[in-house]
């Protein structure tokens, strides 16, 4: 894991970036973090102009928002003059985000080329896609295997490490393999956040998340973002966002930016504990195909050693039936039977039961939360007992 997690590019070190994300300047007796901003529309006398017109456009709640994001994924750029200038949008979900990149690039005729194991919703905008004239290829995450489908792409997508399965590809090598061929590319960075990884930093395009998970780690709010630094493709997802009006709620969007203060506190505390929980489940003769980018022996941790900060708060692994798994689940005290991944509370589930990935049936990813590591491994274990019976 590289050592860059103790600073970055801007001199200060991912806690302290955090805690003052996109604050604006103090004024005196105001608060630090200005509260929502509840506006359908604004002021607007004479001619058009100023920051502010309509609220589907633009709100001061989200501007800080988007501020934050982009001093987190791309830190000591965001503002820069010119071509360079990383821009940061904010959206009502995380899908809402991905569309948005795809549909404002895309048009019929054009190809390109997906994961064949990312999020479980990428087969529905692979058939939307393709309703449109657009062709879509898949590849495997792992094995950097989306190179060999590259040619003639005008856009690769990437998820890295992938939901569910945690496989990890070469970022630099793939968007290099791209731009060579006159493709951009966009990061699905949702699992690593930007304390784990930095897409913008390895070449590519944008960065594109779900905010609903550990960005804000409450389980309390959907969200979504694209950072991008390329000022054309930024304009036609900002397009895109105006017309299909997949705008977060200003008080989703203050949320969501005050969750950011204790974004390095959660990030280090989870994935410590998952870590820990990977590692005693190498001890459980049950427990098969476990998978996470931090262990020594998994397939995907030497690359994720060289790009990623911190491996993430998810491990994934497989109990022998589906009946076991439903077992296990069912017996667990301390973690929430439920979806998504990345809250203070830690949820496992049998991602089988929702039909859209290839996992066997006893296939369990697990979301670590921030629960004490040894009382978290000690209810796993006691689960793990009882669902042998």
């Amino acid at each position: 894991m590289s050592d860059s997690a103790e600073g970055g590019p801007a001199g200060d070190g991912d806690g302290t970036r955090a805690v003052r994300a996109g604050l604006p300047e103090a004024v005196k007796n105001e608060p630090t973090l200005p509260g929502p901003v509840f506006a359908a529309h604004f002021h607007l006398p004479g001619e058009v102009g100023g920051p502010y017109t309509y609220g589907r456009d633009e709100n001061p709640t989200w501007t800080l928002l988007e501020r934050a994001v982009g001093e987190l994924e791309a830190p000591g750029q965001d503002g820069a003059a010119g071509q360079d200038r990383v821009e940061t949008l904010v959206f009502a979900s995380g899908m809402a985000a991905v569309s948005s990149v795809l549909f404002s690039l895309l048009r019929a005729g054009d190809t390109a080329v997906l994961p064949a194991d990312g999020y479980q919703a990428l087969p529905l905008v692979r058939a939307q896609l393709e309703a449109y004239g657009i062709e879509v290829r898949t590849a495997p995450t792992g094995q950097d295997a989306q190179l060999d489908v590259l040619d003639g792409a005008k856009l690769l997508w990437l998820e890295t490490p992938s939901n569910p399965g945690l496989d990890v590809c070469d970022v630099r090598r793939l968007v290099e393999a791209a731009h060579a061929r006159g493709a951009r590319v966009a990061v699905d960075n949702t699992l690593a956040t930007p304390l784990g990884q930095r897409p913008l930093e390895l070449g590519a395009d944008f960065a594109v998340a779900s905010g609903t998970k550990q960005l804000t780690g409450h389980g309390d709010v959907l969200l979504g973002y694209v950072v991008g630094r390329d000022a054309e493709a930024m304009a036609a997802v900002r397009r895109w966002r105006k017309i299909v009006g997949a705008i977060p709620g200003p008080m989703e969007a203050w949320l969501a930016h005050r969750s950011i203060a204790t974004l390095q506190l959660r990030v280090d505390r989870q994935c410590a504990t998952a870590q820990t929980l990977a590692e005693a489940l190498l001890r459980r003769p049950e427990v098969t195909g476990l998978r996470y980018p931090g262990l020594p022996g998994d397939p995907s941790h030497e690359i994720a050693s060289r790009q990623m900060r911190r491996y993430g708060c998810v491990v994934s692994f497989t109990l022998p039936t589906r009946a076991r798994a439903e077992r296990f689940l069912d017996a667990l005290r301390l973690v929430d039977d439920a979806t998504s991944f990345g809250g203070v509370r830690s949820t496992a589930e049998r991602r089988g039961r929702w039909g859209g990935d290839a996992v066997p049936e006893g296939f369990i990813r697990f979301s670590v939360g921030a629960e004490d590591p040894e009382d978290l491994v000690a209810d796993v274990y006691r689960a793990l007992d009882a669902s042998a019976r």
